[in-house]
């Protein structure tokens, strides 16, 4: 008898020759076992227990303000570059060296910015096409026009003119907060030009016109002017004067010694702005380029 016919019948074969079939407990064929999942659930208490209440925010006091953004507001840089600068040591707080970030000073706080004194007001820079009948004097006769009048929605900070203009004068005036920028704009030695068209009340001669140009003594002062030209396709009573003053009275003078008189002074530039896109009466802001340009000039 062949092995394959000693099967025992209580027993059927799984389908192989000469096999059993398995029992599901025998080896090969546990039964399955889940893997735990990874993923707990959280215990029913912790779902209801309720959030501890957040702690209150501390006020912030309306006097204090942190020092990079103090840095910041005063034009010198941006917050990110004053942090730089507080950390190497060059920003002074009443007279002490701070490389603390966070450090919050009061408006009232004395600060040092590599050595200069500055305040936390930005810089604004706004240039106005002046028209006439407004004065920059601050000593007019009650209910006068003032040019501070035109520009006063411009800004929240304190404009002032840069230099002086009579009611009569027309163009460009430029106003700032910045005092370094008036100064430097006021100073008799200032190198920037002015163009100023002019307007007497006869046509100025040729000779007069070398004159100007070569320099005028007035007031025991020697006047001298950049350029002098008769303005193309104008009378000849229509003149252009370039020079570096930004004192109207001076461009007055020069005309008024020679015995003119001056009907009319716009000023057309002003260390390099120009009118274009400004109607008589209108402001704007400068860009960052052209502040950059009048630091430079």
């Amino acid at each position: 008898m062949s092995r394959h016919q000693d099967n025992d019948k209580s027993r059927p074969g799984s389908g192989r020759q000469g096999g059993y079939k398995k029992d599901s407990n025998s080896r090969g064929n546990a039964p399955i076992r889940k893997a735990p999942s990874k993923f707990k659930t959280k215990p029913e208490a912790a779902k209801e227990a309720p959030k501890a209440p957040k702690s209150p925010k501390k006020p912030s006091n309306p006097d204090e303000i942190r020092l990079n953004r103090y840095i910041s507001n005063s034009g010198m840089c941006s917050r990110r570059d004053a942090d730089i600068y507080i950390q190497s040591g060059n920003v002074k707080v009443n007279g002490e060296v701070i490389t603390e970030m966070g450090y919050k000073v009061k408006l009232t706080d004395s600060v040092q910015f590599d050595g200069v004194n500055i305040t936390p007001e930005k810089k604004e820079y706004v240039l106005l096409n002046k028209p006439k009948n407004f004065s920059t004097a601050g000593d007019d006769s009650p209910g006068s026009a003032n040019v501070l009048d035109l520009v006063r929605g411009a800004s929240k900070s304190n404009l002032m003119p840069v230099g002086r203009m009579d009611k009569t004068t027309t163009g460009l005036l430029l106003f700032t907060n910045d005092t370094e920028m008036i100064q430097k704009f006021t100073v008799p030695n200032q190198r920037s030009s002015k163009v100023y068209q002019v307007t007497l009340d006869k046509n100025l001669k040729f000779e007069d016109l070398e004159k100007i140009q070569k320099g005028l003594m007035i007031d025991e002062h020697k006047v001298y002017v950049e350029e002098i030209t008769y303005i193309e396709d104008q009378p000849k009573s229509e003149i252009g004067l370039k020079m570096k003053t930004s004192n109207v009275k001076i461009v007055r003078r020069i005309f008024e010694h020679l015995k003119y008189d001056v009907l009319k002074v716009d000023r057309v530039t002003f260390a390099g702005l120009t009118k274009k896109n400004l109607p008589r009466g209108d402001w704007r802001f400068l860009t960052e380029q052209e502040i950059i340009n009048l630091k430079n000039a």
